[in-house]
């Protein structure tokens, strides 16, 4: 047979992808088709599990009929949204409750009082997580109290991450989780590589709800025959920040990649050991291969490329978000105008899941494009914030590469080289997450020895240079703090 293809499920925010990938790196097709975002409540996201699933096996139905049939393809991989949690019949194989998103913040409450009893540094030293709404342990604690059928459930209920979800609907019922998503829970011991009885206590999870953690690349089992007309092998699953981070080559210690997409999330590889951070960042587990796990401080931003759609689809500043570097451009600066977009509360270092978002510094010289800049202008911003966290955790930034849909914006690329004074790298294939994925699922496989060899997926990568005078540079820095602090004070 000739060229064989690794399929790549990419199930993000608002989309499910499937890509078609050749071992060379080169992506030979995209199916993608945006979900439904459920907001039934100020501050509740919820997606409807049935639909992804619905979608996911539509896009990589089209992806296998494209290369002739499923003999062509040698292996699937899955990235995923982290964090969103799903609950589905064991029986059935459906869905019994929404899907709760990541960027849910029902449960800020009972964060806020398991903090007051002092759960958080016990929580942070085992999981290298926060008590804050974002992680899963607390979306499964409010729902097995809130959705009754839950319990009624009993050992029919199964609790998993998207990749967990979508690996039972292709596989018929194997109920796995890999590492980097296990370890985004808070429900992981990150050092032990196991669910923890403790956190699985205080969360109220039945342990036989949940998957089997394993590693990030392997033979896991192979989909339905049904589904695609023959088995084939599922070698690779990683969260999509992981993935990305992998797509990066981020693969020893001191590497940063930040994936600026519906959020922004920075990485930076510590290597074997977990780095426990005194700045309010996240401990995480980068990848596990053969039982043993590589780890990555984490600095997660809630809103980047959500506030671009934001500016578009809410209030109709932009017709399409590539319009957004035009109308940077068109300006020399915001005019004074600074956004912070806290419009899902501020993630890292700040955590406060009760910020309200705000415009500030407007007048009648404000118009449609300072608004526009100001926005993007917020990445950078929220970027330096997260530097300054890393470089005070001993991780200081050297060269930062970068990925995601908004990394395609040249002004953007450039800002952040500028803000942050470092180099970004942004490779000429931005959809790094989803070369992780590949990455993978060519190891697991056997394509490749090792990720260090499948790192030749990545290709060619354009630098960004810093060319911003200082005074510029600290103007735009205070600005953005006093704002920043008007935000934190309410």
């Amino acid at each position: 047979m000739s060229e064989r293809f690794i399929l790549v499920i990419d199930e993000g925010t608002t989309s499910t992808r499937a890509m078609l990938f050749a071992p060379d790196g080169e992506c030979r097709g995209i199916v993608q088709k945006e979900f439904t975002q459920h907001y039934p409540r100020p501050g509740w996201v919820e997606h409807d599990a049935r639909e992804i699933w619905d979608f996911t096996l539509h896009c990589a139905r089209t992806c296998v009929a494209k290369v002739g049939g499923p003999a062509a393809i040698a292996s699937i991989g899955i990235t995923n949204q982290r964090e969103t949690i799903v609950f589905w019949s064991k029986r059935t194989g459906e869905p019994l409750a929404p899907a709760i998103v990541w960027q849910d913040r029902r449960t800020a409450a009972l964060c806020a009082g398991m903090k007051e009893k002092g759960y958080e540094p016990p929580l942070q030293e085992r999981t290298g997580l926060l008590l804050d709404p974002y992680f899963s342990g607390s979306k499964i604690a409010w729902a097995m109290a809130s959705w009754p059928q839950l319990k009624e459930a009993g050992d029919d209920l199964a609790i998993g991450t998207i990749e967990s979800w979508l690996v039972w609907k292709l596989t018929g019922g194997l109920h796995v989780t890999d590492a980097t998503n296990a370890a985004r829970t808070a429900l992981m011991d990150i050092q032990k590589g196991m669910w923890d009885a403790g956190f699985l206590d205080l969360f109220k999870v039945p342990p036989a709800t949940l998957p089997e953690i394993v590693d990030c690349a392997g033979r896991y089992g192979s989909t339905s025959p049904e589904l695609f007309g023959a088995p084939i092998p599922i070698t690779g699953m990683a969260g999509d920040q992981q993935a990305a981070s992998i797509g990066q080559a981020c693969l020893a210690p001191g590497d940063t990649k930040a994936t600026y997409g519906t959020g922004a999330f920075i990485l930076t590889n510590t290597g074997a050991h977990p780095q426990p951070s005194h700045h309010r960042l996240l401990t995480t587990v980068a990848w596990r291969l053969d039982g043993a796990m590589a780890y990555a401080l984490e600095g997660s931003v809630f809103v980047a490329g959500s506030l671009i759609k934001w500016l578009r689809d809410s209030l109709g500043l932009l017709v399409t978000a590539a319009q957004s570097e035009e109308l940077a451009r068109s300006i020399p600066d915001s005019g004074g105008a600074v956004i912070v977009p806290a419009l899902t509360g501020l993630g890292a270092p700040h955590w406060r899941p009760d910020a309200r978002a705000s415009i500030s510094g407007l007048s009648f010289a404000t118009g449609r494009a300072q608004i526009v800049r100001a926005a993007l202008e917020a990445m950078a911003h929220q970027s330096h914030d997260l530097m300054t966290a890393f470089a005070a955790d001993g991780a200081e930034w050297t060269r930062l590469r970068i990925d995601g849909g908004m990394s395609a914006n040249d002004w953007l690329a450039q800002d952040l080289a500028d803000m942050l004074e470092v180099t970004v790298e942004r490779p000429a294939f931005v959809e790094t997450t989803a070369v992780g994925a590949a990455m993978l699922a060519g190891v697991g496989c056997g394509l490749f020895a090792s990720l260090e060899e499948a790192a030749a997926m990545r290709g060619e990568v354009q630098r960004f240079e810093p060319a911003m005078d200082e005074d510029t540079r600290s103007a735009r820095l205070d600005a953005w703090r006093m704002a920043l602090k008007a935000v934190l004070a309410n």
